[in-house]
């Protein structure tokens, strides 16, 4: 059996995350960190990198929730659970320095909601309130839908601004597909809203949609980076 313990001092994950840093490991190593045991025949790092070889990607892995990931091999409830608290643990460390930082360029926006919208398998669009320091006031699910579409009445918008007595707020939703590319849908829909956030004296900051890198594109689409919405002076 290749055993952990087996591997030179210095290959081991602990003792490499301790000399080097979380960042020198591979993804099966740091997988491994959290499973810390592996299988009969088979070492923790040898688990790990079996099991990105069946979700693809981290973002299969992260997409897989928990009932996907007990029916992995070599992953049971407690293994499972493991993986899908660091997901977890992950997009709360995001939500937690978008309170620290204002929202103020699509990097962040993109910085502080991807961990929670990216790995997604459905739609989900989400409600991001500021105040005139674009600080963060609270963010609201808007509605959660299909593989292909999510809908939302303006209502579902602005009703929760004025109850926060938002200045303004930003919309972002993921697109399962990878590709950020609005649809005609998406431009409809951010138009009318842009109407009707004028008509309201309320702030239409953005409109970010989540979707994930390759060498041909950005993980990301910003409507005002974009130039297809303005925002007005204060």
């Amino acid at each position: 059996m290749n055993l952990i313990r087996h591997l030179p001092s210095d290959e081991r994950p602990r003792e490499k995350l301790a000399r080097l840093g979380p960042s020198a490991l591979d993804n099966s190593e740091l997988i491994a960190l959290f499973l810390r045991t592996g299988i009969k025949g088979k070492s923790a790092i040898e688990v790990g990198r079996d099991i990105l070889r069946h979700f693809g990607s981290l973002h299969g892995l992260g997409a897989a929730g928990l009932s996907g990931l007990q029916n992995c091999p070599g992953l049971g409830l407690a293994k499972a659970s493991q993986l899908a608290a660091a997901f977890e643990l992950g997009a709360r460390l995001a939500r937690e320095r978008m309170n620290q930082r204002p929202l103020d360029s699509p990097e962040r926006i993109h910085e502080a909601f991807a961990p929670q919208l990216a790995h997604l398998p459905q739609e989900k669009l989400l409600l991001a309130m500021v105040n005139t320091r674009l600080e963060h006031l609270g963010t609201v699910e808007v509605s959660s839908g299909t593989l292909t579409e999510t809908a939302a009445h303006p209502r579902d918008i602005f009703r929760p601004c004025l109850l926060h007595h938002a200045w303004g707020f930003i919309l972002i939703h993921n697109h399962p597909s990878g590709d950020p590319r609005p649809s005609a849908a998406d431009t409809e829909f951010t138009h009318r809203l842009h109407d009707a956030a004028e008509i309201l004296n309320i702030r239409f900051l953005d409109h970010i949609i989540i979707g994930r890198a390759t060498d041909h594109r950005d993980p990301f689409f910003s409507y005002r980076e974009m130039g297809m919405i303005h925002r007005r002076s204060a």
